[in-house]
């Protein structure tokens, strides 16, 4: 069973910076994609980031656009979230997420094989 383990969560003022790391613990295991979601409470869990070890493509929801980036390594299994210009909107339980086929839509929770158990970030005003 492949895990996916975050790091790199917190609390940061409004403006601030962070960035969340996330690596799978099966070096042998071959994504086609790693993506990042989020979660605020009280709101269903929504697409962030994605980035494919397929010609190293990204892709963002608007809401995050020319503030975040990801990266990632395919030799490690890893994938990187960096987060610049937080604001209290950006507050959630940040989830990285792994798929090993192309077969669905990114955007969409269900495209995802393995999920890890998420890292808070709170953004203060």
């Amino acid at each position: 069973q492949v895990e996916m383990l975050e790091s790199g969560g917190g609390l940061v003022q409004t403006g601030g910076s962070l960035r969340l790391s996330c690596v799978a613990s099966e070096r042998t295991f071959t994504a086609s994609r790693m993506g990042w979601f989020r979660q605020a409470p009280g709101k269903e869990r929504e697409f962030v980031a994605v980035f494919s070890y397929i010609g190293g493509g990204a892709a963002y929801a608007d809401s995050v656009k020319g503030r975040f980036t990801i990266s990632g390594d395919n030799s490690k299994n890893s994938i990187y979230l960096e987060m610049n210009n937080l604001g209290p909107e950006d507050t959630a339980v940040y989830y990285c997420a792994a798929a090993i086929s192309y077969a669905m839509s990114y955007v969409r929770p269900l495209a995802y094989d393995y999920w890890g158990r998420g890292t808070q970030v709170t953004v203060s005003s």
